[in-house]
């Protein structure tokens, strides 16, 4: 069997991980990187530190507007798919490179598999919930983390295909901490923190939250108000809208480069709080047992809500929702991502499943 595995940003490189080793145990994968994210610490420090092979090919998309990122890497796709001739092509998420791969592989007829499938936040201002709608409605392996996943995915009247197999982040974090611990230290001394001090870890970088000026000023009060120290590391967009707006952290802000994922799991293991606008950060931060405030009005992630871990928040109510955050945790914590193990049982399923994706082009 011959995989060509799609990405091209920070969360898919991370999602990655496990499922190209397991594939490469058995079988023959290519790795395609758009180069969606190209900075080296928005990318390369993922392969490094997660060890994962480097790309077979890259097509160097690099920035560009929705439609501009999108059309060249359909183009250059196709082209790549029709010379290699996969029995799958593996889409990650919900980002421009997966409605990309998703996208030129139906129009070839080669079997698309969507990991990470059937997240909905029923928000279609955000360009990531057009994406992955389109990518579970073409795709015929359509490999769910969740059953509120599944349920959605049934709602929009998708069975076929279908399989539960857990979140691929429950092996990536777990195989991570460990490794991650020894690390606690350099970002202490980073950040001037002290061994064991308290603090939050905090993460913005969604176009809703940064590319409004009295939003993301509201949201730098918060920060800068905030009793707890507040580690953010400073995302791209971020840094750009904060000097386009004049807008600055105070001291209580301790204030880091982009991290990579060891870093970020490290930080993440020290922390008291998470406060964030990422989906994959919300649930990391459920699995390691830390609360965390999410400052948008939805989430892919619901579960995480109902079982009072996550709180959605807008800025002017922040300082409520961290309150209520730091109150003592739930005392129940369910097994919403599945156990260890995900990323084999994806490569059993890819198996099993590969006969009856081929008769649908037959």
């Amino acid at each position: 069997m011959k995989c060509m595995t799609i990405a091209g940003t920070r969360p898919e490189f991370i999602q990655t991980t496990q499922v190209t080793k397991a594939i490469r145990k058995r079988h023959a994968e290519i790795f395609v990187n758009t180069n969606q994210h190209y900075a080296d610490n928005m990318s390369q420090v993922f392969f490094r530190e997660l060890e994962i092979p480097q790309p077979d090919i890259d097509l160097g998309v690099g920035s560009g507007s929705h439609a501009e990122q999108t059309g060249q890497m359909l183009i250059k796709l196709e082209e790549i798919m029709l010379r290699e001739k996969p029995d799958w092509v593996l889409v990650y998420g919900d980002t421009n490179s997966t409605i990309a791969g998703a996208l030129a592989a139906s129009k070839i007829h080669i079997p698309i598999a969507h990991v990470e499938s059937g997240l909905r936040s029923y928000d279609r201002k955000m360009p990531e919930e057009i994406n992955r709608i389109i990518t579970d409605h073409i795709s015929n392996l359509l490999l769910a983390p969740t059953q509120a996943a599944v349920d959605n995915l049934t709602k929009e009247g998708i069975t076929q295909g279908v399989k539960m197999i857990g979140d691929v982040r429950v092996d990536v974090v777990f195989d991570a901490v460990p490794r991650a611990r020894p690390r606690r230290a350099a970002l202490f001394a980073q950040t001037n923190l002290k061994e064991g001090q308290d603090f939050a870890l905090g993460t913005i970088h969604r176009a809703s939250n940064t590319d409004d000026r009295d939003r993301l000023a509201e949201i730098v009060n918060a920060f800068n108000t905030l009793e707890l120290p507040i580690v953010v590391p400073v995302h791209p967009r971020l840094k750009k809208m904060l000097g386009e707006f004049g807008l600055t952290f105070g001291g209580n802000v301790r204030t880091v480069e982009p991290l990579g994922f060891l870093d970020l799991i490290a930080t993440l293991d020290a922390c008291k709080l998470v406060v964030t606008d990422s989906g994959g950060l919300q649930k990391e931060a459920y699995m390691l047992s830390r609360p965390c405030v999410t400052v948008r009005d939805t989430t892919e992630w619901i579960e995480t809500v109902q079982a009072g871990w996550n709180r959605l928040t807008e800025p002017v109510d922040f300082k409520k929702a961290v309150a209520e955050a730091l109150q003592p945790p739930p005392a129940s914590h369910p097994d919403f991502y599945g156990a260890p193990g995900v990323c084999e049982r994806i490569v059993d399923v890819l198996e099993e499943t590969l006969p009856e994706a081929r008769k649908v082009y037959a």
